[in-house]
């Protein structure tokens, strides 16, 4: 039997707006989107022990949590996720443009990370994670092959995904020809390159720079390269050597600090 038309519009409406909003979990995820007050928070569910916990943040908002039974946990998420007993449904971060974000004002030549297919969200987490502890502007992605933001990227990235801009940009090739324009100097990362970080930034470590991360594997797309003013690796000290690409990224960060 069909279903009458207005229940399907109903369904199609609410999967919608199932996908306009996240479902965050851990108590550090948890706590730092309750402290955040850019983030739009909707729906908090936790246990007993979990609210102990969080009474200060919660006492921040206001919020009315939802306090259920461990062993029949409210929120629609995976069973198998460490929710550590504390789930909040928020609204995804409006962070702005490229443009704004790469033209701002800082102590330090500005750092952007961009992803090309980089789609593990513990990868991308652990990269934000990385982009501020080293004060990197931004993380930049592409609206599709690259993780979205989750619940699983914002418990990796630790509180991270927070504070530091994750942008998705329709096309990675116009965002970095977008930050060339701005004065920036793009640098892809290929274990087969020539030049070094250090190398390639020799005399010019104040000027912007903007560092593309490939997929493990298959690395940079072929027009991702082309775009690149250089190509870089990070010097390993045996004949063999790599890293993944979150790891990758804390180094070649490092590597391109103005010292």
């Amino acid at each position: 039997m069909q279903k009458p038309k207005w229940v399907i519009e109903k369904e199609q409406a609410k999967r919608v707006a199932a996908s306009e909003t996240i479902w965050l979990f851990g108590l550090h995820a948890v706590r730092d989107a309750l402290l955040n007050p850019k983030r739009v928070k909707l729906r908090l569910v936790v246990t007993r022990n979990a609210m102990d916990k969080l009474a200060d943040a919660v006492a921040q908002t206001d919020m009315d949590p939802e306090i259920c039974d461990p062993r029949k946990f409210a929120a629609p998420i995976d069973p198998q996720s460490v929710h550590q007993g504390a789930a909040l449904e928020v609204k995804p971060l409006d962070w702005g443009s490229l443009e704004d974000i790469a033209l701002g004002d800082g102590p330090q030549p500005p750092r952007i990370v961009l992803l090309d297919r980089v789609t593990d969200p513990h990868n991308v987490g652990a990269i934000l994670r990385s982009a501020e502890v080293f004060g990197a502007r931004a993380v930049v992605a592409v609206q599709r092959h690259a993780a979205p933001e989750t619940g699983a990227l914002a418990k990796t990235a630790s509180g991270a995904l927070e504070r530091q801009p994750y942008l998705r940009v329709r096309n990675l090739s116009d965002a970095m020809t977008q930050l060339q324009g701005m004065g920036y100097i793009v640098l892809g990362l290929d274990g087969e390159a020539e030049l070094t970080i250090a190398e390639a930034l020799e005399g010019k470590q104040d000027r912007p720079v903007a560092l593309v991360m490939g997929a493990e594997g298959p690395g940079l797309r072929e027009k991702s390269m082309e775009t690149c003013d250089a190509l870089v690796r990070i010097g390993a000290a045996g004949g063999f050597g790599s890293l993944n690409v979150s790891n990758a990224a804390a180094v070649a960060l490092y590597a391109s600090k103005k010292v």
